[in-house]
Parts: structure tokens; C-alpha cells; sequence
């Protein structure tokens, strides 16, 4: 790419790259729309005694909140893995994945220690927001937001510079991309954590793991010189071939035991099959046809392809079940 002005503007839209943003908004979406389910937007007494305040505007405040949150936290980490990834000597001449920043020159590494700690200064900010409007009393009730959220700036720096080296990248993405943003998000909204957050969690982590698997399937041949040792790397190429088409299987299954769950609780409203028939199609078919391009692709900068695909795909998925939620 040319043209890119040192610490230009630009250069830092790239460098927050920009289509990674789904990952994060997916969770924020489901939980959100869950919580409009069971009336956390609609129902001003749900949380009589429990808020300081407590009207629909400010659920759909402190939704906004954490969709914010979670973008930032998402760029931050997306800085952090430009920094460290171009100090360690990852990000070599024969990458394949999306172009860096530090490592075209595009941001110096003493602009993007700034720019880290800025981004992780505004998300920390309109964290404590939500907790000052969550909070009937902020050192109270709102303790288990803070420590939430400092956990995620801990780990963001950790799973780049550590765990993303030892093969844990797969669990971290259950785990911040589906059990934190999707329960945290519910339970500030309805103070409580139930089975159906807890599922839709598992739904949102599987599926976005299903873009560090296809990630980490390009890269192998590079981690594997790099020593970044990814599931890929120590169990094959064959491996994460199928850890894909396997992703699909299990969050399709997965959503048919959230169908029978919403089917059979007595809090939530009956749904329909009609919109759920939807992802059942929908999801599993195009996650099988980027499957098939990807068994025959195979290596090469040609797999960034089927990263879009999936993308799209996934986020495709998560507006349907929102739909499903929210309408039927």
C-alpha cells in the first residue's frame, strides 16, 4: 500500500483495522438483544431498588457503553499485536495476513505506545460511565465491572506478548470474545446471569474463534518459524483444516439448543421456527461453502479471502439471531 503519511491519520485507521470491529460487536449485539427479550429495555421496574437510575434510555446507555468498550478494547489489542508482533521480528517480508503498521513504517513504535495508552484511557472511561450509571452505589456495585474490565486490559497485553505464542489464543477467544462481553454485557443489564446468556455466550465465542482458526491456518508454515506455536502449528495443517468445519457444526447445533431452551422457559415468549429455520440455513451453508474454498486454497494470501467470507458470515449469523430475539 502506498502513500501512507508516517502517524498519519491513515495510518491509524489501518492500524485499528477497522473489519476485525465485527469480532467485538457480535457479543454486545446477542446480549443485548437477549436482554430486550426479557425486558431489560422495556421494564422499569425489573430493577426497582437495584440502579440508580432506571429507564429504557439508560439500558440502551449503558448497551452503548459496552458496544464502545468493546471496540476500543478490540483496537488496543489490535495495537498491541502491531507492537510487540514488530519487536519480536514476527511481522516478516513473507507475511500474508493483513499489512502492519509498525512494521511498514507507517507508525513509529514510540507513536503507538502512545496511541495504546490513549485508546485503553478512553475505554477505561466510558467503562467507569457505565459504572457510575450501573451502580447504585459506584464502589459497590459497581466493583465486578472494574475488575471485569481490567482483566480485559491485563489480558490484552498478555495474550500478545504470551499466550498467543503457547496455543491459547482458541480458549482466550471463548472466553473474551464470548463468556465476558456476552454475560457482562446481560448482567448489567438485568443483574443476573442466566443459562440462555451463558449459551449465547458459547454461541458468540465458537463463531468468532472460526476467524483466529483461519488466521492461524494461513500463518502456519510463518508461526512455525516464528515459534509461534498455535493449535495449527502443533497438531497439522489437517487439523485446522477440519477445527473450522467443525466450528460450524457445533454453533449450529449449539443454536438449536437455544431454539428448545427459548421454546421451553417460562420467561421468554415462544419463538417461532421461522427465523431460526433462517440460521439454520443460512450460517452452516456459507461456513461450509468458505470450507470448501479453504480445503482447496488451501495456503497462500489467496485464505485472506475466505477471512472476509467468514466475517461476514458470522456477523450475518448474529443479526439473524438478534432479529430471532428481539422480533419473534
Amino acid at each position: 500500500m502506498q502513500d501512507v503519511k508516517v502517524n498519519s491519520l491513515r495510518a491509524w485507521v489501518l492500524a485499528a483495522r477497522p473489519k476485525t470491529l465485527t469480532g467485538a460487536m457480535i457479543p454486545v449485539l446477542l446480549a443485548g438483544a437477549l436482554a430486550f427479550r426479557v425486558g431489560a429495555f422495556r421494564q422499569t421496574d425489573m430493577l426497582d431498588g437495584a440502579r440508580l437510575f432506571s429507564t429504557p434510555v439508560v439500558h440502551v446507555v449503558l448497551w452503548i457503553c459496552c458496544l464502545l468498550f468493546a471496540c476500543l478494547m478490540q483496537i488496543a489489542a489490535n495495537f498491541i499485536n502491531d507492537l510487540f508482533d514488530y519487536q519480536r521480528g514476527s511481522d516478516r517480508a513473507d507475511r500474508l495476513g493483513p499489512e502492519r503498521a509498525c512494521a511498514q513504517g507507517w507508525i513509529t513504535p514510540s507513536a503507538m505506545k502512545v496511541g495504546i495508552g490513549v485508546v485503553i484511557f478512553f475505554a477505561c472511561v466510558v467503562g467507569l460511565i457505565a459504572v457510575i450509571i450501573s451502580g447504585k452505589y459506584m464502589f459497590f456495585h459497581g466493583c465486578e465491572y472494574i475488575l471485569i474490565g481490567l482483566i480485559c486490559v491485563f489480558f490484552a497485553f498478555l495474550y500478545t506478548t504470551r499466550f498467543s505464542y503457547l496455543g491459547w489464543g482458541d480458549a482466550l477467544v471463548l472466553v473474551f470474545f464470548g463468556l465476558v462481553p456476552v454475560c457482562g454485557t446481560y448482567y448489567m443489564q438485568t443483574l443476573t446471569i442466566t443459562p440462555l446468556s451463558v449459551l449465547v455466550a458459547l454461541i458468540s465465542g465458537i463463531a468468532i474463534d472460526a476467524l483466529l482458526v483461519i488466521n492461524n491456518y494461513r500463518d502456519r508454515n510463518e508461526d512455525r518459524i516464528s515459534g509461534k506455536m498455535t493449535i495449527v502449528v502443533r497438531l497439522g495443517e489437517k487439523y485446522g483444516l477440519y477445527l473450522y468445519l467443525a466450528i460450524g457444526i457445533v454453533v449450529t447445533l449449539l443454536t438449536v439448543f437455544l431454539w428448545v431452551l427459548l421454546k421451553t422457559g417460562s420467561t421468554a415468549r415462544q419463538p417461532s421456527l421461522y427465523l431460526f429455520l433462517a440460521v439454520w440455513f443460512v450460517y452452516p451453508l456459507r461456513h461450509y461453502l468458505a470450507w470448501r474454498k479453504m480445503k482447496r486454497i488451501r495456503e497462500g494470501r489467496a485464505l485472506n479471502a475466505i477471512l472476509g467470507e467468514t466475517s461476514i458470515n458470522m456477523f450475518l449469523m448474529a443479526l439473524i439471531m438478534c432479529a430471532v430475539l428481539i422480533f419473534d
